[in-house]
């Protein structure tokens, strides 16, 4: 075989595979804008007043896809035994936090100011790996971090909708997000259980009890009771926003979800009516997504070295922020 053939067959052989990966992270981009859009609308627009119910919804969906994807042989993950809940203590506590404040903050604040405040799980994450994992990390890194911090305090400094409540809630956002990361890669054996099987279990344990919660606090019937459940637009979209889940290598979800970040940043401006623009403001969302942008690249050039075996485990799945 001529070298011209082998080059030929190696870029032929090249060129399948990458066109799931593009393909998939396409998906992933379009699920993941749409599902935050989607939030937004029914919890702003529409005025849906359940975040918890809408959760509920969401971990449902999750059980369910991932089951039948076990059953159909899609997804791999072990079947339970009495281990596992010992295994994943405390993720589910942690889990259902993080979902349901997340969806509690974009119900409070402006898409703008919930993409920018939700860049504080950077610098969380990373003092907590430095506290927990003794990691250490380099100066341009840093650097990034210092200004998304410096761009989100700009940014809520001159943020004339502030809403306390909705603060407290993408702040406890951050704070769960960050936990989950850490407490993943320090208690979970990325062979033993895997993505979907976090995923799967942290939802089973944790859907009873939050409709629990949600009957004892008459939550649970305001839902059901709510006036739009004959409209089917809002139908589609709740619906929509229970089942758009989706899965990418940590790799993607970096490059991608920083691009869709940015676009939920900007296009938020003009979605949900509850941004109102300043001066100061702007400038603060434009250092804080520049820091975004170089924290990513710097993730993505370090990615782009040999990795070990499990390291796109240690990349669970967002809160649908």
């Amino acid at each position: 075989m001529s070298a011209e053939q082998a080059v030929g067959e190696a870029a032929g052989c090249a060129a399948p595979s990458a066109l799931p990966r593009v393909l998939s992270a396409l998906f992933y981009g379009t699920c993941s804008f749409f599902i935050v859009l989607v939030n937004k609308t029914l919890l702003s627009s529409y005025s849906f007043p359940s975040p918890v119910f809408l959760g509920i919804g969401q971990m449902a969906a999750t059980i369910l896809i991932l089951y039948v994807s076990k059953i159909n042989k899609i997804v791999h993950f072990p079947d339970f035994d009495k281990s596992i809940p010992l295994k994943l203590f405390p993720l589910p506590l942690i889990y259902v936090g993080n979902h349901i404040s997340g969806l509690s903050s974009t119900s409070k604040l402006s898409l703008p100011m919930f993409t920018v405040l939700r860049k504080f799980t950077i610098p969380l994450t990373l003092l907590l790996e430095i506290i927990i994992l003794g990691k250490r990390y380099p100066l341009s890194i840093v650097v990034s971090v210092f200004a998304i911090i410096l761009g989100a305090f700009i940014a809520a400094g001159s943020d004339l909708s502030f809403n306390l409540e909705g603060y407290t809630f993408v702040l406890l956002n951050d704070i769960f997000t960050a936990a989950n990361g850490v407490y993943t890669k320090q208690k979970i054996d990325p062979k033993e259980l895997g993505k979907y099987g976090v995923l799967f279990y942290n939802a089973c344990f944790m859907v009873i009890p939050t409709v629990i919660i949600s009957f004892s606090t008459g939550d649970f019937q305001q839902a059901t009771h709510f006036q739009h459940w004959t409209n089917f637009l809002f139908v589609f979209q709740f619906i929509l926003s229970c089942f758009l889940g989706h899965y990418n290598s940590a790799l993607t979800t970096t490059v991608v979800g920083a691009i869709k970040n940015i676009s939920i940043a900007y296009i938020g401006m003009l979605i949900g009516g509850d941004y109102i623009f300043s001066m100061l403001n702007f400038i603060g969302l434009n250092i804080c997504m520049a820091g975004g942008l170089r924290y990513s690249f710097l993730t993505l050039r370090g990615n782009s070295k040999p990795t070990q075996p499990g390291d796109e485990e240690n990349a669970l799945s967002e809160s649908n922020s």
